[in-house]
């Protein structure tokens, strides 16, 4: 498994439609082979960044996600209608793969 965190800054009059986007992106991507479950958090001390925790079976199916056509055109219009920064992504590594493979 795979959890990738997805960092977005949102134009501050602009974050309820940011939140029905993902709303809306969320179904597409509970249909897509290898995806687990995503959430939206809102920060407490700037309302209008977000962050979407993404679970993955494996790599290769969330570079699938990225690659498709319902992520390039939500990205774009992100970048277009809605962001104030450039987004982040981040893949984390599993605990086994930085020595923190629980107790033995």
């Amino acid at each position: 498994m795979v959890t990738v965190g997805l960092y977005y800054d949102v134009i501050p009059e602009k974050a309820p439609l940011f939140i029905a986007k993902f709303q809306a992106v969320l179904g597409l991507i509970e249909s897509i082979p290898g995806h687990r479950q995503s959430f939206l958090y809102q920060r407490v001390d700037d309302p209008n960044s977000f962050a979407i925790i993404s679970e993955w079976d494996d790599p290769q199916a969330f570079y699938g996600f990225l690659r498709s056509d319902a992520f390039r055109e939500t990205a774009d219009w992100g970048r277009e209608q809605v962001l104030r920064n450039a987004p982040r992504h981040k893949i984390y590594p599993r605990a086994e793969e930085v020595g923190g493979g629980g107790p033995h």
